[in-house]
């Protein structure tokens, strides 16, 4: 299947914002009322969490909500607070030298990934990140040099807490270093288990491990895959291969010194995943550099750059292909955005 890369630039949310938004809503409503809308906080608890828990954020939510028409249901879901439970795979890897460096594949299914690539600067920090949610952040870097990104954590736990996706842009809005971001995700609730992967300009960085029935903890790590300390899904686990690609990912950070060397490990099985037909076939790889805050877009032969200094409007057109059925075929038609 075809799936659209869009990079867009708006500062604020306004008609470019809204036009994704219009593209999306459909899907993302449906999924968001999966289990009937008595099982969704309604707006009033929504609004009191981020109160809560984010208040900072409250004049950019409330931005994107009124963008996206001022709804009830839609305000309920762009807090991202209790959200449906859903899955995925990724891989992460920190490096330290000869520059900071942050790598990530982005494991999913092509049917359900947004595609957005955001520049926005929402409280005056520029903010480039692929998101989801239309406005949570998978991915991303700040003008300050802090990369962040995520990968599940393998844990069937669930409870009352924010869709991951958000936490990580109230990182980006407000965490200049990696210090500051480990003491935002000590104290914000979430509502399912991940690892989130830090790194700064000044090359500090932590793998933080954020669960809904366990205090978060910093871990030395500088990989992680879809398990924490050790496989507690094991069903998961052998799916996505996730120990299989720690492994992997571990014995290249030994062997190579150089960035483009474990980039290299990124783009090869088994890190890279073709299993788009069941939901873990990698749909980028993505490099942050903290020095320049830039970001690289990386498919086998491709590299689409950006960064907080320079960020072009673009959309490109990748086609996957299930690796049972002949492997990974990108596509790629390039084109401004309108």
């Amino acid at each position: 299947m075809d799936l659209l890369f869009e990079a867009v630039d708006e500062d604020q949310p306004g008609a470019k914002w809204r036009q994704l938004f219009d593209r999306h809503w459909h899907a993302y409503s449906r999924w968001f009322m999966r289990d009937g809308i008595r099982a969704r906080p309604t707006y009033l608890a929504s609004l009191k969490a981020m109160r809560a828990h984010m208040p900072e954020l409250l004049p950019a939510y409330e931005a994107i909500v009124s963008a996206a028409g001022d709804g009830d249901l839609e305000a309920r879901f762009l807090s991202m607070w209790c959200p449906p439970v859903y899955v995925g795979g990724c891989s992460q890897a920190i490096i330290t030298d000869p520059e900071p460096a942050l790598i990530r594949n982005y494991d999913y299914s092509p049917r359900l990934l947004e595609g957005s690539w955001l520049a926005t600067r929402l409280n005056g920090k520029r903010v480039v990140a692929v998101v989801d949610c239309l406005w949570g952040v998978l991915d991303g870097i700040n003008e300050d040099g802090l990369a962040v990104s995520l990968s599940f954590g393998g844990r069937t736990a669930a409870g009352p807490g924010f869709g991951i996706p958000i936490v990580l842009r109230y990182v980006l809005e407000f965490a200049s270093d990696t210090a500051e971001a480990i003491e935002m995700l000590r104290r914000i609730p979430v509502h399912m288990s991940y690892s989130v992967a830090l790194i700064d300009r000044e090359g500090h960085h932590a793998t933080v491990y954020v669960n809904p029935d366990r205090p978060a903890e910093v871990v030395a790590k500088r990989v992680s895959t879809n398990h924490q300390h050790g496989v507690e899904w094991a069903r998961h686990a052998q799916t996505t291969k996730s120990v299989e690609r720690e492994a992997a990912l571990e014995k290249a950070l030994a062997i190579h010194q150089s960035t483009e060397n474990v980039l290299a490990g990124f783009l090869r099985p088994p890190v890279y995943q073709t299993s788009y037909g069941r939901g873990y076939g990698t749909l980028y790889t993505a490099l942050y550099r903290p020095q320049d805050a830039s970001v690289e877009l990386v498919w086998p032969g491709v590299i689409w750059r950006q960064s907080c200094a320079e960020f072009q409007e673009e959309a490109r057109v990748i086609r996957f292909n299930d690796g049972d059925s002949g492997g990974f075929a990108p596509t790629f038609k390039q084109g401004t955005v309108s």
